[in-house]
């Protein structure tokens, strides 16, 4: 997990993944903070937040707190400014139950054992408050494994069946759940059948995949995500390499 750190530390603010990602969430965190906006100030909290990258975009809509378990993430991310981290695992989050408007868990779930997830599926679940909202996005769609999967310790990638029932066991209600990176499919379909065709790379041989291309090739597929991302406004994607979803707390859950 460290090389993937690592490698995202570099990638994140420039690859046009994080860019296309941050754009298909934002809707979804902005449309959360709407509805939460009878508090002052929405608190947030990003469960397995790595460096801790995510919380500048956390914070547009609230006060954002994170916390991982790797020590590396917390320091790479504390090297850069960023205080609010503390050290713990996803399946037993060091917050009183109810104390969150927002929780939100990117890339975390897939590299979980099936104890594990359900144990952090259910944190989130306890530290939210009645009526709060849950931004989850997860790789998705078996047939896209490949040397990125080795990369980010992937144990299972999703449908869309499988997440909404996760979710749903844990007493979430699905608002929202969609593919994302629909534009990508076909060729990453491609790619990815081939990878595994030949092996998987090592985990330090599939940092590569993790690498900003030239610059030219990078802007074109920013540009294509973002348009995907306003076609998402509106629509469904069948398909996609993430799934990304809105999921709320019932207003008659109890508090624990």
């Amino acid at each position: 997990m460290e090389h993937l750190l690592r490698a995202t530390a570099d990638a994140e603010a420039r690859h046009f993944w994080f860019r296309g990602f941050r754009a298909f969430v934002t809707p979804l965190l902005r449309e959360a903070a709407r509805r939460r906006r009878g508090a002052a100030t929405a608190r947030i909290l990003d469960c397995g937040c790595g460096t801790g990258a995510n919380l500048a975009l956390l914070n547009r809509f609230g006060r954002a707190f994170g916390f991982d378990l790797s020590p590396v993430g917390i320091r790479l991310g504390r090297q850069v400014g960023r205080t609010l981290l503390a050290r713990a695992s996803v399946a037993a989050a060091p917050f009183a139950g109810s104390t969150f408007d927002i929780v939100t868990s990117f890339d975390v779930l897939y590299a979980l054992d099936e104890e594990t997830e359900r144990r952090a599926i259910a944190e989130m679940f306890r530290v939210l408050k009645a009526g709060g909202f849950a931004v989850v996005n997860v790789a998705a769609m078996e047939i896209l494994r490949g040397d990125h999967s080795v990369l980010s310790h992937e144990l299972r990638r999703y449908s869309r069946a499988g997440l909404r029932d996760r979710l749903a066991a844990a007493g979430f209600v699905i608002e929202r759940i969609t593919y994302t990176n629909l534009s990508l499919f076909p060729a990453m379909a491609v790619a990815r059948a081939l990878q595994r065709r030949r092996g998987l790379r090592s985990e330090g041989e599939a940092q590569q995949e993790i690498t900003v291309p030239p610059a030219p090739v990078n802007a074109l597929l920013t540009a294509l995500l973002w348009a995907e991302s306003v076609y998402l406004r509106w629509f469904t994607a069948p398909a996609g390499s993430s799934l990304l979803c809105l999921a709320r707390k019932p207003e008659a859950a109890a508090r624990t």
